[in-house]
């Protein structure tokens, strides 16, 4: 597999609509998807040698997402906006190219905003899942 251009991953969020459209968040150049798996400890005294033994798929499933980059005040930071005051789970959509297709609820659970007096206004976001997120292969 060929080396990735970052600015292909895109996080794109939906108008809420019941047939939704989704808008690509304006202006990330940093985007960090991290996927969890809490594990769950049943190791026991009678557990073979004292290794640690795992529960397969008790552990609870998360997704988090962070990014950053510079305020545009597009459709799609207005929605983002919205949903943190809010505090409304909306569907996002998340492309990593030759990766796959993550999609589901997420709360914005960080807004941030700052600018330097003689730079640009930037902004960062961070999502944390809120219900079931799907995995499509590209």
């Amino acid at each position: 597999m060929a080396a990735q251009a970052g600015k292909d991953m895109l996080l794109k969020i939906s108008d809420g609509a019941p047939t939704p459209t989704f808008h690509t968040v304006a202006g990330l150049r940093v985007r960090t998807i991290s996927l969890n798996a809490r594990t769950l400890d049943i190791t026991d005294s009678d557990s073979t040698g004292r290794w640690r033994e795992l529960l397969a798929g008790a552990g609870v499933k998360s997704v988090a997402v962070s990014g950053s980059g510079v305020f545009r005040d597009a459709a799609s930071d207005a929605q983002a906006r919205t949903s943190f005051f809010d505090q409304s789970a909306r569907v996002w959509r998340l492309i990593i190219p030759d990766f796959g297709q993550l999609e589901g609820a997420f709360i914005v659970a960080a807004l941030e905003y700052a600018g330097e007096h003689d730079g640009e206004a930037v902004f960062a976001l961070s999502l944390a899942s809120a219900g079931a997120v799907s995995f499509t292969a590209l």
